[in-house]
């Protein structure tokens, strides 16, 4: 029976809206979609990602989730002992360039990579995505591959002679926690762009939607493998969006640098599902929302600070090779207080569960139409600082005061000075020097947030050490590092500064110190610039001395505020601890953030999203019982 023409436009408007809502190439709204590293770690197969591919077309897609991305080590063997970092495992091609593991990948058996599951991918009405690792694999560099010349079709050929794999991979400059994996390629040669080129050209001609480019940011930062990429895939003549991975130590001025050449970028370490990754993401996204660094220029019109995938649903852990087997960790409470940052923060919303199981109170919070419309839509995101706990609110232009005096004293006790990163641009970066007296060998930190000059922290100074090079220490010293050093900690323990961790850190994690033991590579070397800045020579980045809180208080009171395309506000109070508590503002201090037109005596209505209850203002003061480690989400209609 043929369909009538009233239900052949009702389902044409259907595929439409679906289409609208689901546009994530819109330059003012994040990513939206589902990543395979939460359940299945690295070992992912074609049958399980199509499945979840499929749901994600079927479930997710109306709600704006449209990439599907197979996270890390898809070119990987899956053998008994095979792991994050270990060495022959890989699939090459002749040109030194990764390809699908054929038995986890069968369709990739006819030597077309990754085109067919792009194929059904998009057939579904979805856009494909895949991880990549920084630079060139030390396999291909050790089997010295054949560079390909993508505009003959031919080997790479420069200055009378064939380019290979030995001519551009750094040795010096590896994957700081995967060393026997990937090295940064030298992107001054000719032949280096090449290679990278031959590499995204394949990723077009698989008709890749997304690439997730893992180890060149954070403590791994490569500026200049970032910018050259990012070239290269404008220059493909196919859109395809530009995400960074991991975040581990970033800053908004280490961002300032590279923002502009991508379409995310991550700005925490894994985020996991326990509740110190979840608190940990808090003052990081504070910190880039204060610096306007959400929907900041980008690659193809906004640039977004990512907080990492949603670890919910059925999960795996890191590493390991086995697929999902377990539920998320957190709790109801936890899971929506997780939802509601990102939300608030307008993070790229990266699905990670295995949808093949996944439970009503899961799809049910990634899918709060609310909390969507705030990630897409919102203006004005940050951090709300006026709230506080008692019988009445306190008001303050000093948010610092609207903590309680025994919260404040437990933060002061576990604020510590650590050794840092950050970009070199900072004030923060300029205070090293060289102590002039009988210790003249050291370099000293004197910054100090009192204004005291002393010298509080001083590393020793020493030439590097090079003997790992085939060539002669003394050429290579001064043709490759002339005015560079390696630092010590203490003169008689032979222990580096190094500014690259040796593995993948969580969100709460960081370095507990940025010294190791002291070998060759040029994440130990560095430089002391006439501005007081100590430069690495592996990610450009600087040194600095910065005081953190310890990552076992999570405990706290914070909110965050927003607003919507129609005057509405969204508020959102978090309570960090694990006690039950509640939580006042008033209205009044609501105009101390925005530009707002009610002040003073207006009116609101309110409703709050996770519970649908009605919430009242009562004298200009809005309060609600926030359960621990929980949120509250309020909306906000305000008239004069």
């Amino acid at each position: 029976m043929e369909p009538s023409p009233l239900l052949l436009l009702f389902t044409v408007l259907i595929l439409s809206s679906r289409l609208f809502v689901a546009s994530g190439q819109d330059a003012g709204t994040p990513p939206r979609g589902w990543n395979s590293y939460d359940s299945f770690s690295w070992i992912v197969d074609e049958e399980a990602f199509l499945a979840n591919a499929q749901i994600v077309s079927s479930k997710l897609l109306p709600f704006g989730y449209e990439y599907v991305v197979i996270d890390y080590l898809w070119y990987r063997k899956r053998f008994q002992g095979t792991w994050s970092d270990p060495y022959g495992y890989d699939n090459l091609d002749e040109w030194g360039r990764l390809v699908p593991d054929p038995d986890r990948w069968p369709s990739s058996r006819s030597g077309q990579g990754f085109k067919e599951v792009a194929q059904k991918v998009h057939d579904m009405g979805l856009k494909f995505g895949i991880h990549l690792m920084r630079g060139i694999s030390l396999e291909a560099v050790n089997s010295n591959r054949t560079i390909l010349d993508v505009t003959t079709g031919l080997p790479y050929e420069e200055d009378g002679r064939t380019w290979l794999a030995g001519d551009i991979g750094m040795r010096d400059m590896p994957c700081g926690w995967m060393k026997n994996g990937f090295l940064s390629v030298n992107t001054d040669l000719g032949a280096g762009k090449a290679f990278l080129r031959s590499l995204y050209q394949q990723y077009a001609d698989w008709d890749v939607d997304f690439v997730k480019l893992d180890c060149v940011f954070g403590d791994d930062l490569d500026k200049k493998q970032i910018i050259t990429v990012s070239e290269i895939l404008e220059s493909l003549g196919r859109p395809i969006l530009f995400s960074l991975s991991p975040g581990t130590s970033v800053t908004p001025s280490m961002a300032e640098s590279i923002s502009n050449y991508v379409d995310m970028y991550r700005i925490t370490g894994d985020s996991w599902d326990n509740w110190n990754d979840v608190a940990a993401h808090f003052d990081v996204a504070r910190d880039f929302a204060a610096a306007k660094k959400i929907g900041a220029d980008g690659l193809h019109g906004n640039s977004w600070p990512d907080l990492d995938m949603l670890p919910l649903g059925w999960l795996t852990d890191p590493g390991v090779q086995q697929g999902p087997h377990r539920k998320c960790r957190l709790t109801l409470d936890e899971q929506r207080t997780l939802f509601t940052l990102w939300s608030m923060a307008k993070s790229p919303l990266m699905f990670g569960g295995d949808l093949r199981q996944i439970d009503d109170n899961t799809f049910n919070i990634i899918t709060n139409p609310i909390l969507l419309e705030i990630d897409s839509n919102s203006q004005n995101n940050m951090e709300f600082p006026y709230i506080s706990t008692g019988n009445s609110v306190r008001h303050s232009d000093d948010p610092a005061s609207l903590i309680p005096a025994k919260q404040r004293q437990v933060l002061d006790e576990h604020d510590k000075s650590v050794l840092g990163l950050t970009g070199c641009s900072s004030e923060k970066a300029k205070s090293w020097s060289i102590i002039e007296d009988d210790r003249a060998n050291q370099i000293c930190w004197n910054y100090n947030v009192k204004g005291s000059s002393t010298a509080s922290n001083c590393l020793h100074k020493r030439k590097p050490l090079l003997t790992s090079f085939k060539w002669g220490n003394e050429f290579v010293y001064k043709r490759k590092y002339e005015g560079m050093f390696q630092l010590l900690g203490r003169k008689s323990v032979k222990a580096c500064l190094d500014s690259s961790t040796k593995r993948r850190l969580t969100a709460s994690e960081r370095p507990s110190t940025l010294l190791s033991t002291c070998k060759w590579y040029a994440n130990q070397l560095w430089s002391l610039g006439d501005d007081g800045t100590l430069v690495n020579r592996y990610s450009g980045l600087c040194a600095t001395m910065e005081s953190v809180k310890d990552n076992k208080n999570t405990g706290g009171l914070r909110a965050w505020i927003a607003t919507g395309a129609k005057g509405e506000i969204y508020l959102s109070f978090f309570n960090l601890s694990p006690v039950s508590t509640t939580i006042y503002t008033n209205v009044r201090d609501l105009s101390k953030v925005l530009d707002s037109k009610f002040v003073g005596n207006s009116s609101c209505d309110s409703h709050e999203v996770w519970t649908g209850k009605n919430f009242a203002v009562v004298g200009g003061t809005l309060s609600a019982t926030v359960q621990g480690h929980g949120s509250a989400v309020f909306v906000l209609n305000c008239h004069q």
